[in-house]
């Protein structure tokens, strides 16, 4: 014998809670927002990889022994660094944030930097353990992202934040033409740029390491 209701008007609550009325419109699936990988953000990260070949080329125009050359090299370096700050604050706020950008900005970063560090090394200008231990870290950063790709990507953390903008005041100092008086307060923030750069280093591998082994048990669960 069935038990459903003849009649509609005795269905049980739970019963007509489960039938949508037939006015009611259509349930639409939200659609997942594309973000183009050529956005103002990118474009930004990418005109600082194109800085980094000027930059050096004032850079090391006239031995390094040139005010103006020094002055230019030291805008490029500033305008480039800046694009750095201006390419994330544009990312975030606007959803422009793209797989590429987050490999992207990090690598243009060690580009920039690299070339500084170096070149001043070259001019015997940074004590080459200097740019050793940072060259030596950010690419082994750069390394363990790719070495994690699979799993996820590494963002950039607080901590090095503060250490690339360390990095890059530091450099400012060294690259433009300021008097003696100065060598002291340049010497003690690079000081400061690399303890964080050893630090920021550290964190990161225990970061990748802790993403692999996440990446590792989704996999097997699947």
């Amino acid at each position: 014998m069935s038990t459903a209701p003849a009649d509609p008007s005795q269905e049980t609550p739970e019963t007509a809670s489960q039938t949508p009325p037939p006015d009611s419109p259509p349930v639409q699936a939200v659609p997942v927002r594309h973000v183009p990988l050529l956005n103002i953000a990118n474009i930004l990260t990418v005109s600082r990889l194109v800085l980094v070949p000027v930059f050096l080329f004032a850079l090391f125009a006239a031995d390094g022994e040139s005010f103006g050359w020094r002055l230019t090299a030291t805008i490029v370096f500033a305008v480039a660094s800046l694009t750095d700050q201006l390419d994330g604050w544009l990312a975030r706020r606007h959803g422009l944030v793209t797989d590429f950008g987050k490999v992207a900005d990090p690598i243009a970063d060690k580009a920039l930097t690299g070339a500084a560090l170096f070149g001043l090394s070259i001019l015997g200008e940074l004590p080459w353990w200097v740019t050793i231990v940072i060259a030596a870290r950010e690419i082994g950063v750069t390394l363990l992202r790719f070495w994690v790709i699979r799993y996820g990507v590494i963002p950039a953390s607080r901590g090095g934040k503060l250490k690339t903008l360390t990095q890059i005041v530091a450099i400012g100092f060294y690259l433009a033409p300021l008097p003696l008086a100065f060598d002291v307060v340049q010497w003690i923030i690079m000081l400061a740029a690399v303890a964080l750069t050893v630090a920021t280093g550290l964190d990161y591998v225990v970061r990748a390491l802790r993403l692999r082994a996440q990446g590792i048990r989704a996999r097997r669960a699947a």
